[in-house]
């Protein structure tokens, strides 16, 4: 294999590493606007470890936030917040006002609750968002928005780096239901890094046959693909059945749990690779662990706010995104693994050395994980 090809698939992972290091729930925050008339209340729920990066609110340095803290500093909170979110009816700005503030817990730690209020112009038919909180700090911050008014409630998310968004004063119908959780599914496995890492690490032998004790390159691609079609028919069976059962509320596990036991699926399919024991039956790994990572989904659709009245198709469009981010990423991986399969570079470096890494990092993230704990400054 061409060394410079070597050197720069080698840039690229170590380019990675620093995102999948970090690899947690992503940053969200969470919009409630209620729109009547021509006023509109607001509850906006931010998560402290973002304000903390964007504007220090551990005022002692001892590394945690205290309510004093934040009380001290609901000003500043309020002002940072508040002129990020430029609220528009009719093409005129509407003014916005700061309300109380409070603290409430999320699956991923506390966040402060900003209400407020905002004035618009009377009779407006159409409302426009320009959203910009932690542009600056997190390029994949989202705003998970609740829109309601006197003919529905509807659901969006907002990107900093976006362009403004529109809603008209009507329902956004189940065609606007339905774009929106696809795309969301997408972009929550795409940046839902311990998912793609355990499912690369069943995939990274399905370009190779275990011969013991080596690593030999499959022969055909044929032999390959029935292995990929396995597992990820296993792990897309398995994370849709416990994604269902708790979006609808049938079943229930503890956040802690779900993400300690999805990095500890994460570091032995990863240690799979090197000790091999499942070999030939991967696909049971991934149906076996796919059923905690659905679990992870459902903590995800959950904090989307989800419309009551199409409940069921936002559970459909949302895992219907999340299949096709992940056959994108198989459709971009398993080219180049074949192609590279007979090379000692994928045998030693990519599968190798790369399930090392991989096991590594979800060792930590399982200790970070369980037991409250941060070891990866990033």
């Amino acid at each position: 294999m061409h060394r410079g090809f070597r050197v720069w698939v080698s840039a690229l992972l170590l380019g990675l590493l620093p995102l999948i290091a970090g690899a947690h729930k992503p940053s969200d925050s969470y919009l409630g606007l209620d729109w009547q008339g021509d006023r509109m209340t607001g509850r906006w729920d931010i998560a402290l470890s973002d304000l903390e990066a964007a504007i220090g609110l551990d005022t002692d340095g001892d590394g945690r936030i205290t309510w004093g803290e934040v009380r001290s500093h609901h000003a500043d909170i309020a002002a940072y917040a508040l002129s990020r979110l430029q609220i528009s009816a009719d093409g005129q700005p509407c003014s916005n006002q700061a309300g109380e503030q409070q603290v409430d817990d999320h699956s991923d730690g506390a966040y402060t609750v900003l209400s407020f209020s905002a004035s618009c112009p009377a009779g407006a038919r159409s409302l426009e968002l320009r959203y910009r909180l932690f542009a600056d700090v997190d390029p994949l911050h989202r705003g998970l928005l609740r829109l309601s008014d006197d003919r529905g409630t509807r659901t969006a998310v907002l990107d900093p780096n976006g362009p403004p968004q529109r809603f008209e004063r009507s329902a956004s119908g189940s065609a606007g239901t339905i774009w929106q959780f696809l795309r969301e599914g997408v972009w929550h496995i795409w940046i839902g890094f311990d998912h793609i890492l355990f499912l690369l690490s069943l995939l990274l032998p399905a370009v190779l046959v275990w011969l013991p004790p080596r690593w030999l390159p499959a022969p055909r691609l044929r032999d390959a693909l029935i292995d990929v079609a396995k597992i990820v028919t296993a792990f897309t069976l398995a994370h849709s059945i416990t994604l269902t059962l708790a979006t609808l509320g049938l079943i229930a596990l503890p956040s802690r749990l779900v993400e300690s036991a999805i990095a500890a699926s994460v570091m032995l399919a990863a240690l799979n690779n090197l000790f091999p024991l499942f070999q030939g039956r991967r696909w049971l790994m991934a149906f076996g662990f796919g059923l905690i990572h659905g679990f992870g989904f459902a903590t995800v659709l959950s904090e989307l706010q989800l419309p009551q009245d199409a409940l069921l198709l936002a559970l459909l469009a949302f895992n219907g995104g999340v299949e096709l981010g992940q056959l994108a990423i198989v459709a971009v991986f398993l080219p180049l693994a074949f192609g590279l399969r007979a090379s000692r570079f994928y045998r030693r470096v990519v599968l190798q050395g790369g399930s090392w890494v991989i096991a590594g990092l979800a060792a930590v993230w399982f200790v970070e994980r369980a037991f409250s704990l941060k070891l990866l400054a990033v």
